[in-house]
């Protein structure tokens, strides 16, 4: 397991800091959020450290994001939520805090106060087919 001594993820998934876990198999582990946007807020991490998603390879993605769909099913039924936010943040621009590449899993419920800003845009006629062309050719 690659882990990174001074990153407080790394620590809870080696145990040496103390979680509520309430999930785990050879390669993450989920465990309730300490600041939660809603009770049940669970946090999923690979168990190997990758500070973001383009981090890390396709195998670890995939044995972390297996995972996902149990997850937020038991999440939905254990808290009689109306809907589920899966947030994955990469980087300080995109809001994330800690540098080991986590899952949020929020429980919704209709009327809840957690809520955020999302300005959506629009493209200059010919921009979308730019962007997608940069996209495809920056693919493997």
């Amino acid at each position: 397991m690659t882990q990174d001594p001074d990153c407080i993820f790394c620590k809870i998934a080696s145990g040496a800091i103390p979680a509520e876990n309430v999930f785990e198999d050879d390669a993450c582990l989920a465990f309730l959020d300490i600041g939660p946007l809603a009770e049940g807020h669970t946090l999923l991490i690979s168990k190997d450290h990758y500070e973001t998603v383009a981090d890390m390879p396709p195998d670890a993605a995939a044995a972390l994001l297996k995972n996902l769909p149990a997850l937020v099913r038991a999440i939905k039924s254990a808290t009689g939520c109306d809907g589920v936010n899966v947030l994955q943040n990469n980087g300080r621009a995109a809001s994330q805090v800690v540098p080991h590449v986590h899952v949020h899993i929020i429980p919704r419920k209709v009327g809840d106060l957690f809520h955020y800003n999302w300005p959506a845009g629009t493209y200059a006629k010919g921009r979308m087919a730019q962007v997608a062309k940069e996209i495809r050719k920056n693919l493997p």
